[in-house]
């Protein structure tokens, strides 16, 4: 049996620091090498459970339930509206729905706000928007204002290079927004596809666009993409600015876009398939536009994320309201895919 007894002597303790053993493992010159690092080990190996055991008990004693009652806060106004060049401006009202609150089509149907009062000016001309309502459910009804078709003397659509101003009553509220739609300065000038790298389906191809952004930092962008006769979806990273790329023509892949209602495959969403016919839409936007979407996208990418920082989304509605304006400068690009 290997002897672990110390030394009695002073000078050991002096070795020991030099060796990096600890005390006592410098004995008599009789302990051999292996006799030395035995001891060392167990001197160490005790001093880890040692440890171990205090800290077990430290948290132990720490722990502590908490409970958090969260409370319910009154419903805040979200309004989603937009006005492109050569269309008319569309809003959609509805009220947030808590955080835990149940989701089904009847709550989401109940939650649209009806029998507002919105006015659109352009500084110069003043339009009252209409409500209009589209079946969606037997019984559950989409609601959305646009321009009153019956008065199309007063009306106007959006213009390049233009602002707009949006005012909304709804009960004894009043809120305000301003937009700008850009001039059409980023653009879009070419699409081509290109097999998938590395992909073992041949059928999807990456598609890749060719964008000349002008001189000048604060272009803002967002785009959309649609195949055949599907509605346009934007990215899953749908904006971006030009501050590395400012001033230079620039090859980029063009993700397909996604329904977010829907699930989405990770490894193969912003792919296309041979034989789709792709419509690209890509939209100069203002910073508060770029901002709101910014923020949007980056919390709905941490949602489930326990450790992604808390994002509070950039709106530009006066007051309370939460939502945006947003004005779009559009252009679109059409390419098909051969089978």
């Amino acid at each position: 049996m290997l002897n672990c007894t110390k030394a009695g002597h002073r000078p050991a303790f002096f070795v020991s620091l030099i060796l990096n053993f600890p005390p006592g493992d410098v004995g008599t010159s009789t302990k051999s090498l292996a006799e030395r690092y035995y001891c060392h080990f167990k001197y160490y190996e005790l001093t880890r459970i040692i440890v171990s055991l205090c800290l077990l008990i430290f948290l132990q004693a720490c722990e502590k339930t908490i409970t958090f009652k969260l409370e319910d806060t009154s419903a805040k106004l979200v309004v989603e509206a937009t006005i492109e060049n050569g269309r008319p401006p569309l809003v959609i009202l509805s009220h947030s729905l808590n955080y835990f609150s149940e989701i089904n089509p009847v709550i989401l149907a109940n939650s649209f706000v009806r029998d507002a009062e919105i006015i659109i000016s352009d500084g110069t001309r003043s339009q009252k928007l209409k409500e209009y309502s589209m079946p969606l459910l037997p019984g559950v009804s989409f609601y959305y204002y646009t321009i009153d078709s019956s008065n199309l003397a007063g009306s106007f659509k959006g213009a390049l290079a233009s602002s707009y101003n949006m005012q909304i009553r709804t009960g004894s509220a009043v809120y305000e927004a301003t937009t700008t739609i850009p001039a059409l300065t980023k653009t879009l000038d070419s699409l081509w596809w290109k097999r998938s790298p590395g992909n073992p389906d041949s059928t999807l191809v990456t598609l890749m666009g060719r964008l000349y952004d002008p001189p000048g930092h604060g272009n803002y962008i967002r785009y959309f993409t649609k195949r055949g006769e599907e509605p346009f979806y934007p990215g899953l990273n749908s904006v971006y600015d030009d501050q590395i790329i400012d001033g230079i023509s620039y090859d980029a892949e063009v993700e397909r876009g996604v329904d977010r209602n829907a699930k989405i495959d990770i490894d193969n969403y912003s792919f296309f398939r041979r034989g789709d016919t792709v419509t690209v839409k890509l939209c100069n936007i203002d910073k508060a536009c770029f901002d709101f979407w910014r923020t949007m996208e980056y919390s709905y990418s941490s949602i489930g994320n326990p450790f992604a920082a808390p994002t509070k989304v950039l709106g530009n509605i006066g007051g309370s309201a939460l939502g945006y304006f947003g004005g779009y400068a559009v252009q679109y690009r059409t390419l098909i895919i051969p089978k």
